[in-house]
Formats: C-alpha cells, structure tokens, sequence
C-alpha cells in the first residue's frame, strides 16, 4: 500500500492562501469536518462464565434436563377451548354420560380406519346422535432403531387431527379424551354438533 504524501511547509503556505480567496458556488455554509478522534480503547477482557458446569473424571453425569417441544396429545386436547357446555362437558369427561354410539378402530391401518371414521361420524350426526365412543387402542411399543424416535399409536395420534379436518371437522364440536371406564388414553369422546 502507498503512503499518501504530505505538504511540506512551503506548499502548506501556499494553500492556505488559495483557500481563503476562494469564493463557495453555492450559498451553502460548508462544514470542515473535524478531526477524527482515535478509536475508544477496547475493554478489557473478562472471563466469561463457562457454558458447561465443571466437572472432574469420573464423575457421575448429573441429571440432563428434558426438552419435549411438542406437548403431550392429552396435554394438547385439554388446552384445545371448550365449545360446548362446560357442566356437560364436566359430566362427559368424568365418565357420567354413555356414549350413544361407538366405533373400534383398533387393529386397522390408517388407510382403513380414515374411510370408516368419516363414514361413522357423519352418519352419527346425521341420525341425530350426539356423543360417540372412538377407540384407537393405545398402540404398541416398538424397538425403535431409527436415528428419528416414533410416537407409539399412529391411530391415537392422528384421529384427532381427522375430526379438525373436513369433510367431518364442521360436524364435531369437542374431542376429549375418555374416561377409564370408556378406555382411557386409548379412546376419544366425540361430542357433535347439532344438525
């Protein structure tokens, strides 16, 4: 990189007195800018605090603290909002009202049991009816061998998604999960809408 010459005192003389003769174009003030104040010096340099606790060889892993993103499916139905009538649903959720009628998709694949629940659902309300009983087992344990975990239960995590999802969301006002007497966690009230 070349270093920019400087005047030497003669011509610093020399352009002092052309700068005041000189005359602006405009009618603007002109600003000097000021001389540049050297750069603040740089704080010093603390230790930061480590981001890993110590720890020694040997020594017994602590306790890791679990991060679950996605909440649990009873978790989730319970913050859905209530749209229908709280004491009836304090009635439903408690195991006090019967179902009046029932489906068992147990055993089936997902290909065989969407077909079977939008057919149910929709007859169901149609015939006037308005709590149902879906059973979608809890499903099975499984060795899970792959880098990415599986939900246990395919069924059980995906028929609440198929009662949001037309053609059967408009007909179904509220899912809950059922009482320990109608299936526990492997069974879904389904309270529809009037028609």
């Amino acid at each position: 990189m070349r270093r920019r010459r400087t005047l030497r005192p003669e011509e610093e003389e020399l352009w002092r007195t052309v700068a005041k003769s000189a005359r602006p174009l405009h009618d603007h003030p002109i600003f000097h800018k000021p001389a540049e104040a050297p750069p603040p010096e740089p704080p010093p340099l603390t230790h930061a605090k480590p981001r890993l606790p110590a720890f020694t060889l040997g020594e017994k892993a602590r306790k890791r603290e679990r991060h679950d993103l996605a909440p649990s499916l009873p978790q989730a139905l319970g913050q859905a909002p209530l749209q229908m009538d709280a004491k009836t649903h304090g009635r439903m959720t408690r195991g006090k009202l019967a179902p009046e009628a029932r489906i068992d998709l147990h055993g089936m694949t997902l290909a065989e049991a969407h077909p079977e629940l939008t057919a149910f659902i929709l007859n169901a309300q149609s015939a006037g009816l308005r709590l149902v009983l879906v059973i979608t087992g809890k499903g099975k344990q499984r060795d899970d061998q792959g880098p990415i975990p599986q939900r246990m239960g395919a069924l059980r995590h995906q028929v609440p998604q198929w009662l949001r999802q037309a053609p059967i969301g408009p007909a179904v006002l509220q899912v809950t999960e059922a009482h320990l007497k109608h299936g526990g966690s492997g069974a879904y009230y389904v309270y529809l809408r009037r028609r």
